[in-house]
Order: structure tokens, then sequence, then C-alpha cells
């Protein structure tokens, strides 16, 4: 989960200065503070602990949108302003504060004036010429120069960490008028300086002073046998030995107790100086410097201890996002030499004078929230401070209420090479932290296994992406709030690969060449192809040519040869291929010949030692192709005879190879060679160089323990092969102990194996493991501890405090008590809910006892029971498992759901039609999901051309099963819609479709027959009437009397208007003559025998449930028709469009109207 920005949050720090600001006094003062928060913080300061009234400063402002304190120094001295800052930023969700920023100026301060003696000292003794700097801030970097040249050091003159400087012993050469001693102080780029010293050194001839004679190493700092120093954590460590003595002494430096830190020690100054970087707890312990000349050594101990401001063991507390009634935990873990103290406040509060809040709870260095609440939102400062420091550490807690949001941006194309990782983002915020499922395609099922990845940031990963992978991905975030969804596409392409390389060329000069570069990629990736020359660009030449798939060189010089490499881009991968070109001079001779070349010759074995040997040879004729490589490779006749290894490579300019060899190993050697063409045959072999016997260098790898019973621990390992042996007798020495206090090693030996079974162990105990190799020649080094547990065995406990809320009819939340680690007795799996639905709490309905189950994977106290049954009781129970299988169940608890809407009627059906009056009768729902509570009945007729009328409603009680119909029209179709009630709302209609009519011989008992004749009965009816035969008759005549017309002026020559009248007219009912010929277009009634919309009546005359899913949007136009949860109707019905009828030409699914076929002749006549 992410945050979004655009959601409430309190104020979080994001930059400040340091907590030790030393300022230069030549500038303004500038104090970091910078926050973020949703809304944005305001910010204010306290100095030396109380209120900074920056407003009434006119030498001090804040940057805009900024809590960033600047002091003009230009009209105050900055020392003015030295002292301890604290920033605040706060807004309506909480206060933030910085820690405690120590602002002072630096202070570069000038030598005392004094008077320096000169110094008079005979050849050959020690000399200290001290530097005493003043004391500046920052302290100052010290050195000693002579007429501005950095005086020379060696390990017999050098210059000690506090600035002096210090001669083993004098000679002639140090007689010196000016020896200074300067300090250079960074923050202000000042450089001071001592008075200058003057050193004369006696000469023995002409001051008669005898030198000093030679004399075994006493140490000239520090002082004593043995000395102590103490150092913090991560802080670096110095220590100095600087001895006089004749000659002059050399120094060395051992831990007495254990190894110098590898990688982090370094002897400096000439050895005098050990440091030791990112001091740690295990650099404690004594040091030793040894002096060391020919007459003798001295030695000195250090006895350095460690101590620690305090520091973060898992890192500073994290900031919490929170939905009103979870959990959470605020952790400030952190430690130090001496052990630090954790204090807490809230909004910069001590969180003792804080409004009391029963979800929280603090308990040492964590906060636990439980069931937190609305308006629990504040910022926690966490300080750990010992007497070396603290540490002071902002934490939000922010309890929201957002349903979920993907800020990944929608519709998004993911681009990935065929073979390569795919990566498609899902990032997403909601409080509760939303659940990420991914779906493909179809949604046929959730993409969480293999070979998918889900990473916790909601991130899908494919990690082999292949063509079948590309398609639309479907991105699910949820919580209790909402959901919401995201798609992205995902498209695999294939790689760019080189088909044909170039190849390595020898050209005459004058000659042209082309190397070729033929390329594959995917097509829809643009292609750049690119040239090289010594992987730098080609010369800007017109010789050089480009083409789409190779390079084209004219004239070549020498110039030209070098190695040039084709490079093949796209936005996506790449490839490369380089070839060689070798310009020879010109010459009459034959064409040149290139073979492989000559196996190499003459081995040789020479400085032999017991882990390498070197190898010579001589190279064999190269045939004209330049030997681009040797290859040298091994037969070991101890172990593997007749099997030759590869060793090493060198170019093929060396003749010359040093080779690293294994132990207890019978070596013979050969070469081959390689050029342009190939390689060479091996080389005759080396005699046999047989390396003695040793103890293994390393230990088995990938030691792991696990149980494979409940009372047993297997140990395992990668055993080591016959060159990692180093010697005969290979066997391994096995190691374990229970991980716990005063627990005592178990060692056997074990052989020829790659495991060890030990039995009897306690159920899932953890265990600490080693696993030493070792043969004839003794142990390997000292193996490092790996961790297993023995075998797991089913839990014992069930969860406790299991309890249920039942969020709606269909769904239900279970919370429990997770079950105590060491009652879980394994790999902690996750929960199943067992549940079933004991019956419905309708008095009709059976009982049911089909049980289901639900995983929940993982440490979770909770889980959705989602479709339930409404208005019915559950039963259910709660199990942990491990990898060993479930735990006993928890007690069973039953829980019922709230009513929900019920099921359509389970029948409707029409009896006794008359010509005004219908009965209906129906079933009550087979799903009641609740009480019914009545049932709404809504009619409406439907006439010839599909059109609908107003809808009648009528409230019925819910023990009727039966209605009857009075004063409907003669000879009408309806349509009928019924549906049943309950306290919750209105369920799914079922429908029905009835004539009012007694004509029997094509209407059973009301109801529409089977809809193929359902026009052709309407007909039927109209067509018996004495009107409509008469009108027919009428008709006839006029169209035979139009016919007439037509042939009359046709024989005349004359032209009637057809076409004028078909432009002005244009009855979608009834078709315009043709031009051509006079006639009527006809009439095609391919659908009088077509279904109507939506319409599925059997012949039985009984709407079936699941085939009443016609609405009644089907007859008309009308787009939106639907019901609301009361039952009532949405949208109107409409008659077919013009438009719609125009373009559906021929094909009207009704029988022409009367009415309207005169309509259409008169327009003719």
């Amino acid at each position: 989960s992410v945050t979004d920005p655009n959601m409430p949050q309190p104020p979080t720090i994001t930059n400040q200065s340091p907590k030790d600001y030393i300022i230069d006094p030549r500038e303004n003062i500038v104090i970091h503070c910078d926050a973020k928060g949703t809304p944005h913080p305001s910010f204010s300061w306290t100095r030396n602990g109380t209120h900074f009234d920056t407003d009434k400063d006119p030498n001090v402002s804040l940057k805009p949108e900024s809590g960033t304190l600047v002091v003009d120094i230009s009209r105050v001295k900055a020392e003015q302003y030295e002292g301890t800052y604290q920033c605040t930023a706060r807004n309506i969700h909480g206060t933030a504060i910085s820690s405690n920023i120590v602002v002072r100026q630096s202070r570069s301060p000038l030598w005392s004036k004094e008077k320096i003696q000169d110094i008079v000292v005979p050849e050959g003794v020690s000399l200290v010429l001290p530097c005493e700097p003043p004391t500046g801030l920052p302290p100052p970097i010290l050195f000693w120069m002579d007429n501005f040249q950095k005086l020379p050091q060696s390990k017999r003159v050098s210059q000690s960490l506090n600035g002096d400087f210090y001669f083993s012993n004098v000679l002639q050469e140090d007689s010196r008028n000016d020896y200074i001693c300067y300090a250079r102080f960074t923050h202000t780029q000042t450089i001071q300086q001592k008075q200058p010293i003057k050193v004369k050194v006696l000469n023995s001839k002409s001051d008669f002073e005898a030198p000093a004679g030679a004399r075994e190493p006493t140490f000239l700092v520090p002082s004593g046998s043995s000395s102590f120093k103490t150092v913090l954590r991560g802080h670096t460590l110095e220590m100095e030995c600087i001895a006089e003595g004749l000659p002059t002494p050399e120094i060395s430096w051992t831990k007495v107790s254990g190894d110098l830190p590898s990688g982090r020690a370094s002897e400096m100054n000439y050895n005098k100086t050990l440091r030791i970087l990112d001091v740690s707890e295990s650099d404690a312990g004594e040091y030793r410097c040894t002096a060391r000349n020919e007459l003798g050594s001295a030695r000195h101990s250090i006895h350095v201890s460690v101590t620690a401001a305090p520091y973060w063991i898992r890192g500073a507390p994290r900031n919490l996002v929170l939905a009103p009634g979870e959990n959470g935990v605020l952790t400030c873990r952190a430690s130090g030499t001496p052990k630090p103290t954790v204090t807490w406040t809230m909004n910069g509060v001590p969180i003792e004078n804080s409004p009391k809040d029963p979800s929280r709870r603090v308990e040492d260095d964590t906060i636990i929230f439980t069931d937190i609440q609305s308006g629990s939102s504040a910022v926690y400062q966490c300080n750990i401070s010992n007497v070396h420091g603290y540490l002071l550490s902002n934490a939000f807690v922010n309890v929201l209420s957002e349903p979920p949001r993907v800020l990944t941006p929608s519709n998004q194309v993911n681009q990935v090479i065929r073979n390569h990782r795919a990566l498609i983002d899902c990032s997403a915020f909601g409080s509760p932290i939303p659940v990420i499922t991914w779906f493909k395609g179809s949604r046929a099922s959730t993409l969480d296994g293999d070979p998918y990845i889900l990473h916790e940031n909601g991130t899908l990963e494919v990690p082999n992406a292949q063509a079948r992978d590309s398609g639309r991905y479907t991105c699910v975030a949820r919580n209790t709030l909402g959901t919401y969804e995201n798609h992205v596409s995902l498209e695999v392409k294939e790689p760019t690969r080189i088909l044909k390389q170039p190849d390595y060329k020898v050209i005459q000069r004058g000659r042209p060449v082309v190397f070729e570069c033929k390329v594959k990629h995917d097509p829809t990736l643009l292609p750049t192809m690119t040239w090289l020359k010594d992987k730098g660009e080609l010369p800007d030449d017109e010789r050089f040519i480009v083409d789409s798939d190779s390079l084209t060189i004219n004239d070549v010089t020498e110039n030209d040869a070098g190695v040039y490499t084709c490079i093949m881009n796209t936005t996506l991968d790449h490839d490369s291929a380089s070839a060689r070109l070798t310009v020879v001079e010109a010459a009459p001779t034959p064409a040149v010949v290139y073979e492989r070349p000559d196996p190499p010759s003459d081995l040789e074995l020479t400085d032999q030692k017991k882990r390498s040997v070197q190898l010579t040879w001589t190279p064999g004729n190269d045939h004209n192709s330049p030997i681009q490589k040797f290859l040298i490779q091994y037969e070991d006749s101890l172990h593997h005879r007749g099997h030759w290894h590869n060793l090493t490579e060198v170019p093929g300019t060396k003749t010359t190879a040093h080779l690293k060899l294994s132990p207890y190993v019978h070596y013979t050697f050969r070469v081959l060679a390689l050029n342009g063409v190939g390689f060479s045959h091996p080389s005759y072999h080396s005699r046999v160089y047989k390396t003695d016997g040793a103890a293994p260098d390393e230990n088995p790898t990938g030691v792991q323990g696990f149980g494979t019973e409940h009372n047993n621990l297997v140990i395992s390992w990668k055993p080591l092969t016959g060159l990692q042996a180093n010697g005969p007798g290979l066997h391994y020495k096995v190691m374990w102990r229970q991980k716990a206090p005063g627990s005592d090693w178990t060692v056997v030996t074990v052989a020829n194996n790659s495991k060890f079974v030990v039995s009897g162990t306690p159920t899932f105990s953890p265990y600490e493991l080693k696993v030493q190799a070792v043969n004839d020649y003794g142990p390997g080094p000292d193996p490092p501890i790996a961790h297993g547990r023995s075998g797991e065995d089913l839990p014992i406990a069930a969860p406790e405090n299991v309890r249920v809320n039942v969020l709606n009819s269909t769904l239900a939340e279970v919370h429990w008590d997770p079950v105590p680690f060491d009652l879980i007795r394994g790999h902690l799996k996750g929960y199943k809910v067992y549940y079933w639905r004991k019956h419905s709490l309708h008095k009709h309905n059976p009982d049911h006892m089909e049980q289901d189950i639900l995983t929940f994977s993982g440490n979770h106290t909770r889980g959705m029971l989602p479709g339930l049954h409404p208005f019915s009781l559950y039963s259910f129970n709660v199990r942990v498992f491990n990898g060993k299988g479930e735990g006993p169940a928890s007690h069973s608890q039953q829980f019922k759901t709230p009513q929900g809407v019920p099921g359509p009627p389970t029948s409707l059906i029409v009896t006794n039609p008359n010509l005004d009056s219908l009965t209906l009768e129906w079933r009550p729902p087979h799903d009641h999901n609740g009480h019914i509570t009545g049932y709404t009945l809504k009619y409406q007729p439907v006439n010839n051309s599909n059109d609908l009328g107003p809808v009648e409603e009528l409230a019925l009680a819910a023990n009727e099963t039966s209605v009857t119909l009075l004063n409907l029209k003669y000879s009408t179709r309806y349509k009928f819609y019924l549906n049943a009630k309950t306290v919750t709302g209105a369920g799914p209609a079922a429908t029905q479709e009835a004539i009012t009519s007694l004509d029997e011989g094509n209407v059973s008992n009301g109801i529409i027959p089977p809809v193929t004749a359902a026009v052709a009965s309407r007909q039927v009816d109209i067509a018996t009437q004495g009107w409509f035969i008469g009108l027919m008759c009428a008709i006839a005549l006029l169209i035979l009397i139009l016919l007439i017309i037509c042939f009359i002026q046709r024989n005349k020559g004359g032209k009637y208007p057809v076409k004028e009248k078909e432009d002005a007219h244009t009855d979608p009912e009834f078709q315009p003559m043709k031009d051509d010929d006079c006639t009527f277009g006809e009439y095609s009634d391919n659908e009088d025998h077509k279904p109507l919309k939506g319409s599925r009546t059997p012949s039985n005359g009984t709407v079936k449930r699941e085939d009443s899913d016609d609405s009644l949007v089907d007859y008309g136009e009308g787009g939106d028709g639907q019901f609301n949860e009361d039952g009532s109707f949405i949208g109107q019905y409409s008659g077919k469009s013009a438009s719609r009828d125009t373009a559906e030409g021929h094909e009207s699914s009704e029988a022409p109207s009367p009415v309207n076929a005169m309509n259409s002749l008169n327009s003719f006549v």
C-alpha cells in the first residue's frame, strides 16, 4: 500500500539541520526545517527551551511554505544567535518536532604569544617538539612546515595525533632555524601558525659533544606499560605508539584477544598509528604495540572498551495508517551502552500528560493500539537517550476510512522481451489496506500461483515472460469499504538477435571489405543499427558505407585495422557482435590459405610449489591466422583418468601460464591454440605433477535442518567434490545443539552420506547446526553456524475468542485471537474457517448440512464469509493449521443472516380468459429469503406494433396465490409482471403474456401459444370480420384500376411520376412501385414466423421462471428498462422509431395494416 498525497495526513519532518550545527560567522545563519502533511503544516521554533517569536525579531525570517529559519547577520554578530533550537510542524491532525539543533559559530583563535627557547641536543638522542594548538571549533588540522615546505616524515621522524613532532633519534640534518606548527581551520578557511622553533644538533667533531650511543627501544607515547582507551560504537578508533631508540625501532600491532578486523583496520604513519573504522562491540579488547630494533624490544598494551550512543535495532518506528477498529503497533527499539531509556511524547507533549485514549497502551518501547477509533490521529515522538547521546524519531498514527484507490495509470501498456522478467504495477491506497487480486482476460481465476509472483506492494511478476502472457490484466484492490479496478496491458516482444555475425577479415591494402551483420528483431519495435571501431565511433570518412545489415570499407588502409562491432538497439533490448580486420601488404603471391594452427610443443613445468606451477610451451605454426588464445586443460589420473577438464585460458601473445592447483591431485597438462579458423589439435601432454594432500579448504554448503517426523531432525548438506576433498578419507563432523542457554554440542562422524537423522528431539525446537569437512590430513576451517528446526506436529490448541459480525444478508466477518506460537508446534500456515448452513429461518425449508471451508493463509485474525444465504442459521468453527496439518476446532458458534429480497415466484399461469377478464395463478418463490409481506402485480396492454400501453399496478396480500382481473380490453394482448416482497424489498419478477379472447381455435386458455404462430393468430381474428373482408375487396379493386392506368400510360409513352410520389411519401409499412416495371415492391413476411424478441412461451402456456428473463425493453427502443429495489418499474415504453423501420426495409415484423395500405394507395392515386 502507498500513501495518497490528497488524503488527510499528520506532519512528517522531511529535512532538518544536524544536531551539532557549526556555522560560519561571516555568513547568514540558515537552520533547516521542512515538513509535509495534509493540510500543509505551520511551523514554530523554540530557542533554549522557550518560544522563539520570529515575527518580533527583525533579523529573523522564515522561508515561504517552510519552517527554515534564516538569520541576517549583516547588522548583528552571529554569536548572539548561538543556542539550542527546536522546530515544530503542526496541522489539525498532529504535531511533529525536530531534534535539538545546537547552533555554534566556528572559531579559529591565534596561538598565544610566547618566547620559545632554542633547542640544542647531541646527535642520536630523542626529541619532541610540542605543537599545543589553541582550542578551535571544530578542531583544526595540524601540520609542520619549514620555509613553506612540508617537513618530510619517516620511521624516525613523525607527527603524532595531537600534533607534536617526534624524533626517535636526531641527526645532523635535523638542525633547522624554523620548525613551525600550523593549524588550518576548515570552516573559516584560515591558517594560524606557532612561533618558530630553532633546533641545533651538536657535531661530535666541531662541538666536542659525544653522540648518544645505541640503545634498545622505549616508548615516548604512550607512557607506562599499559593504557586504557574508550571509543564510541560507529566511530573511528586511533591508537598511537611512538618509540625512541638507536637504531630506529620498527613498530608492529597485534590484538591479544583475537585478530585485527579485516577490511576495517589499517596501520598508518609508518605503522605508528593503528586505525579501525566503524568500531563495533567486537573490537573491544587488548591491543599490543611492539617496538623492535637489533638491541631489543618494548611492548605497550592498550585496553579498549566500546560504549555506544543509542542506535536503532530495526530502524526508526514507521508511520501507521489504520482504519477505525483496526489494531497497530509503534515500536521504538534501540540499543546502546549503557542501556538507554525510552520516553514517549504525543504531539510534543509527554504521553502521560496527553489526553487519555482507551485504544492506546504504552509498554516500554512499544505503543499498542487496539480497536482504534476516529479522532485518534496524532504524531508520536520516541526519544531514546543515554550519556553518549539520543535518538529522536517522529511517527504518526493516521486513522482513515478510505475505499481503495489504484494510483497506477489506467490502461498502461507494459512491454517486455520474451524470457525476461515482467513487472506489472498496481500501486493502491486505502484504509483498511486493500487486498490486491490480479486477473487476466476473462477472469477465469486469480493469478496467485506458479508462474506468477504477487509482491507485497501489489506488483505482479511474470518471472519468464512468454508470448502467451501477453494480454489485458485486471488489478482489483478491495477492502471493507469498496472495490477499485484498474486495467493494464502486457506485450511480450521477441528478442533482438544477430543471425549472421561479422567474420574475421584479413584484407590486402587498397582492397574493399564488407562486414555482414544480419539481425532478427520484433517487427513492432523500431531498430537502430550502430557500428563501432575499437569501441569508438567510426571515422568520418566517405570510404565507410553503412547499410541496414552491413558495413563496407573501400580502399582499405593500415589505419583501418582494428575490431569492428555492430550493435542492434531497440527500445527494449540490444545485441552485438565483433570481428577483427587485419590489413596486409598487397603482394603478387598466391592466395593466402588459412588453416587451424599446429598444436603447441615442448611443454615444461617450472617454479613448482604446493599449490601452483608454471607451465611454458612453444607455439605451433598459425597458418596465416594469428593465434587468439591458448586453452590449458588437465587430466587427474588419480580421480578421473581419461577425462580432460578446462583449467584456464591465456592470450595468444603469451607462452607461459601460472597455474593454481588443488591438493591431492595427479595433474597432466596439455595446451590447445585457437585462431580465426578454430582450435588446434591438443599438444602432447606434460609429465605428471603430483600435489600433496592437505586438510579441506572449505566446508559443505547448504547446511539445513528440518524434520520429517515430529520427534526427529534431519541435517543435510551439499557434499564436497573430489577436488574439494584435498585428500583421502573424506568424512564429515556433524554437530548440533538445541538453541537454548547452556546447551552443549553433540558431535557424530558421517562418511559417504550427505544427511544425518537425529531422533528423539522435542517437537519443532530450534537448533544450531555445523558440518565440518575432515580428511586424513585434518579438519577443515571452523564451519559457520546454520539454523534449523525439528519436525512439526499437529497444533494442540484452537483459536480462542471466536466471534462473528454479520455485515449483511450474504456476508459475515469472523474474528479470532491468534493461537500462541508454542501451541502451533510448527510453521504457521494459516487458519481455516469451517461453516455450514443448518437451515433456513423460513419454516418450510429443510435443514442443509453441506460444509464449506475458507482458508486464510498467514497470520490472520479475521476473515470474510461471502455468498451466504439470507434469512438462514449458520454454524462455524475455526482451526489453525501448520505444515503438518490442522489443529482442533474451536467451539462451534452460530449466527443468523438477516432477511434479503425473495426470489421470483415459482410459476405464473393464466386461467379462465374471457373477452374482458382473466385469472392469474402463481406459486410462492422457492427462495423466500425472509417473510413474504406481499406481492406486486403490474400489467399493461401490447398492441400489434408492440407499443406498450400504460402500466397498472396491484398490491396483493402475502397469502394470496391468484387474482382475477376484470374490465380488460377486448381481444387485447397483455403482459404481466409479478414479484414477491419482504421487509428488505422486492425480488425479481416472473412474467407472462396472454390475450383476452374466447377463440379456442387459436388461443388456449387465453395464453399466447408458441410464438411462431403469434402473429398469425391475430390476423385470423381480424380476417373473420365482415368489415375487413369488404375492405380487402375494395383494395383489390383499386389495385386492378391502378394496374390498368399504368398499362395505358405506358402504351401512350407517358411517364407516371412514381419517383416523385415515392420521394414524397415513404411509408415503412408499404413498399412503393418500382420505376422500371410499374410493379409493387415485394412484401416479405419473413418475420411472421420469427419469435417475438425475448419471448420464450412454451406450448403448455406456462412461463418457466428461468426462461422469464425478458425485459419490457425488448418490446420497444427504450434503453434502460429495469425495476427499482421496491419493485417499481423504471423506463418508458415506446414504439419503434422511424429510422429503425426505414433501415429494416422489407423485413417488417408485422402484417400490413389495412388502414396503412389505403393511405399508401391514396398517395399513388
